[in-house]
């Protein structure tokens, strides 16, 4: 694996949980519940063009998929288990699968 195609990867599945967890934080902390959506929107399109330059499009989609799954799913979730543990829940969710597809497709394939 390249130094970049790694580099994409550790950033990718360290900002995308980060993402969620610092828009509810701003959200939460300042009542003005459309900058965590700024905040959502910048960090999932980071996420994005920077997974869909290491990997292609379809893994991109997936966590893309589930990133915004998360954010949806942390509000019910929220309410049986909290919301701070909720969001966390969710985080390392799309962190993991962000780190599981974030490795380059072409990854143990044999050079001709």
């Amino acid at each position: 694996m390249s130094a970049d195609a790694s580099r994409s990867r550790l950033l990718v599945a360290v900002v995308a949980p980060l993402t969620l967890f610092v828009a509810f934080a701003v959200a939460q902390s300042t009542g003005v519940r459309a900058l965590g959506a700024v905040i959502l929107l910048v960090g999932g399109l980071w996420c994005a063009v920077t997974m869909w330059r290491a990997v292609g499009w379809w893994r991109t989609v997936v966590v893309g998929v589930a990133f915004a799954a998360a954010f949806v799913l942390s509000h019910p979730l929220g309410n049986v288990i909290g919301s701070w543990p909720a969001v966390l829940a969710v985080a390392v969710v799309v962190g993991v699968l962000a780190w599981v597809l974030g490795r380059p497709a072409d990854l143990g394939r044999a050079s001709a």
